[in-house]
């Protein structure tokens, strides 16, 4: 079966959650991955820890910008140049932006928000995570070409793969698919970002203010985790609203999920039960988070927290 990966790049590196797509068309079959913009060959080749034989570079500098409509027709074109019957990408804003109309171009059927192989026993149904995590539907699929947008954090990454291949592919992008014009961009800040983090730690109204932040950035920095914060918290300029999780800010599905200080609204966990596992940490023992909690501490966070940065650093050395 012939895959091919699209993988999002990020300041000329291959993101996470690329490699995870790369690993989960590698169980498929054999992957061609593709990558758009200004990219070394030298990373590029490392898609082939992931399970990619070969990596089609489109290196037009106008891609680089990553606009949705030349997008999508440089992954239809080099989908069509290498009929690939399935097409995978990881999720992300700029993947649900452009799966749809790749899916049109191909006439494939789309599923985005995957999170688990194929079953082929008896046609192509795969799995797909709804209601904010809540629940699944397994969805099948019947055309000729599937397209699938691969949930973060859901699929383990293969690194045991020998160096692939990079080859340039040239595709013709009219003009006119460069209409829009991206007039300034906000990055978040920080060594670890929250879409892309496997261990997320994240403080709420029960630090009492953001002078009291150390003691989240102390752990997340011994756990190499993102920092985090609810609602309450970046709305009264405590933290910077790109570091809000909830079911209006970022919504994060890592490895671990610690909450520190945070109650459990509906809207806050509606971003977070995704997660694999939630460690709550709360001097409040009927505060609400205790019941999606995989774990939990009932406690003061500053007398928890130092104690258990002094433990794991410990346990890390």
């Amino acid at each position: 079966m012939s895959v091919l990966v699209f993988i999002e790049t990020e300041e000329g590196k291959i993101k996470k959650s690329a490699r995870e797509a790369i690993s989960y068309g590698a169980a498929l079959g054999d992957v061609t991955a593709l990558a758009l913009g200004t990219v070394s060959q030298d990373e590029l080749a490392t898609a082939g820890e992931n399970g990619a034989s070969k990596v089609l570079h489109v290196s037009d500098e106008r891609l680089n910008a990553s606009l949705i409509q030349p997008y999508a027709e440089a992954i239809a074109a080099a989908a069509n140049a290498t009929g690939s019957e399935i097409i995978v990408t990881a999720k992300s804003s700029l993947a649900d932006a452009v799966v749809g109309r790749v899916a049109i171009k191909l006439g494939a059927s789309l599923v985005s928000n995957v999170v688990a192989l194929p079953d082929t026993s008896n046609g192509f149904q795969v799995k797909r995570s709804i209601y904010t995590g809540k629940a699944f539907a397994n969805v099948n699929l019947t055309t000729d070409k599937k397209v699938l947008a691969i949930k973060k954090n859901a699929i383990e990454v293969k690194t045991d793969g020998a160096a692939a291949s990079v080859e340039a592919l040239s595709v013709t992008l009219d003009d006119s698919l460069f209409g829009a014009t991206i007039t300034s961009t906000e990055k978040a800040e920080g060594d670890v970002l929250l879409p892309e983090a496997d261990i997320v730690v994240s403080g709420g109204r029960g630090l009492k203010g953001p002078e009291n932040w150390g003691v989240i950035e102390d752990l997340a920095k011994t756990l190499g985790a993102a920092t985090g914060c609810s609602k309450p918290v970046s709305d009264m300029d405590w933290r910077p609203h790109h570091e809000h999780v909830g079911q209006t800010g970022v919504k994060v599905s890592p490895t671990l999920y610690v909450a520190v200080g945070i109650s459990g609204a509906i809207q806050h966990l509606a971003g977070v039960n995704s997660s694999k596992y939630i460690v709550v940490i709360n001097k409040d023992e009927e505060a609400p988070f205790f019941k999606a909690a995989d774990y939990g501490i009932v406690g003061d966070a500053f007398e928890v927290l130092p104690k258990l940065n002094e433990a794991l650093k410990a346990a890390l050395a």
